[in-house]
């Protein structure tokens, strides 16, 4: 390791290309969700959400300065204890799971400790992409690229990756799951891994998902399936494939949110005026509280908004140099788009509906913890990195 004098001041050592398009994603955030509660006298007060969705990006604003602090040999270390309490959180997640929202959605996931909901699975992701980091930078540290040690590698990967997709399987949350599925792809792919193995892999993982596809459309296939889902997530297929078909039951959510995005045209119904009704539409529908208001014009904006915040994350990781936070930086890019894509695919019925939050915009406190974790190492990259710059060779 060697120390740089750094003579840049703080406000240099922010990525502002990344803050900018954040504090945008939160004001959008806070106006759809006043919007989508004033309309739904079932939520409560939309001041009420409203501020606590505002209190809950105050404390994520403290998490990223408090992750900002550390670089990245301090990353490298810590990464191990942040798996392990995410693992510990999961398994809790299992004795003290909400009973309520349980029965209501099939899923596990989510504690309730008094007023407070939370779900452990979010904190997860950021710890398992550092921990992720870490076994793809030490097994490249000490080993050379041969086919062998390759596969070596990815044994590593999915030997870390096992307790958590068995965990969240106990939870029933497959949505999550797919999430820690796309960073390892993601992750593999600039893992350094020859081309020799990744193109078999992701050509059998295309087969199995189009087999997969194809089961689920047929009732012989969904009968095959039925020993690994449940009856809830068939529902959720059925309405995909058919949104029009029972709009009084499972499609319901699903077409209100079709209705409410084709209603907004091409520029909206106009600021803050919603005239269809989409249940919990502060979180996994928050997309149609755009679509319904500012049109298609206005989805493209947010849309742009997400890439251009993806794109300053690549520029960031590369100006960096560094072998370790290029790892980071490639699951945080992962997990963000992930969800950027499957929400807006469920709400426009591209996708199946899965429980998955639109990043910085959907409401609820422990899915922007995560993201904003994962938003903190990034902008660490920046701000250390004129301070200590790391060779790829060496375990720190």
């Amino acid at each position: 390791m060697a120390k740089v004098e750094n003579k840049m001041n703080w406000y240099d050592r922010i990525a502002w290309g990344i803050v900018i398009p954040v504090v945008l994603l939160a004001i959008i955030s806070l106006y759809s969700i006043w919007i989508a509660a004033a309309n739904d006298p079932k939520m409560g007060s939309p001041k009420q959400l409203v501020l606590i969705q505002a209190i809950w990006y105050l404390v994520s604003v403290v998490l990223i300065i408090l992750v900002m602090q550390f670089d990245a040999e301090q990353l490298y270390r810590l990464a191990p204890i942040a798996y392990g309490i995410g693992i510990v959180l999961l398994i809790a997640v299992l004795f003290l799971y909400d009973r309520q929202v349980a029965a209501d959605t099939g899923a596990k996931s989510w504690v309730k400790l008094g007023p407070l909901t939370f779900q452990p699975s979010e904190l997860m992701k950021p710890a398992f992409i550092l921990m992720l980091a870490r076994v793809v930078q030490k097994h490249n540290n000490e080993y050379a690229h041969t086919l062998r040690n390759d596969w070596l590698l990815i044994g590593k990967i999915f030997a870390w990756l096992i307790p958590v997709a068995v965990l969240l399987k106990l939870q029933n949350d497959f949505g999550t799951m797919l999430v820690f599925f796309a960073i390892v792809g993601g992750v593999i792919l600039v893992s350094g891994i020859s081309w020799k193995i990744i193109v078999p892999i992701y050509g059998a993982v295309f087969i199995l998902g189009a087999g997969a596809i194809l089961l689920v459309v047929t009732p012989g296939g969904q009968s095959i399936l039925g020993h690994f889902f449940r009856a809830y997530q068939f529902e959720r297929i059925n309405s995909w494939l058919d949104p029009s078909g029972d709009t009084s039951k499972g499609a319901y959510q699903l077409w209100q949110s079709m209705k409410a995005i084709g209603s907004g045209q091409l520029f909206g119904q106009g600021f803050g005026k919603i005239n269809v009704y989409v249940p919990v539409r502060t979180s996994d529908m928050v997309f149609s509280v755009i679509g319904e208001t500012f049109g298609f014009i206005g989805c493209c904006v947010i849309i742009f908004i997400y890439f251009y915040l993806i794109f300053q994350m690549v520029q960031i990781t590369f100006e960096t140099r560094n072998a370790f936070y290029s790892y980071i930086s490639t699951g945080i890019i992962m997990m963000i788009l992930f969800h950027v894509f499957e929400n807006i695919g469920m709400g426009i019925d591209l996708l199946p509906l899965t429980g998955i939050p639109l990043p910085f915009v959907s409401q609820g406190g422990s899915a922007l913890l995560g993201n904003m974790i994962g938003i903190g190492l990034i902008l660490s990259m920046k701000w250390h990195h004129k301070d200590y710059m790391f060779s790829t060779a060496g375990d720190f």
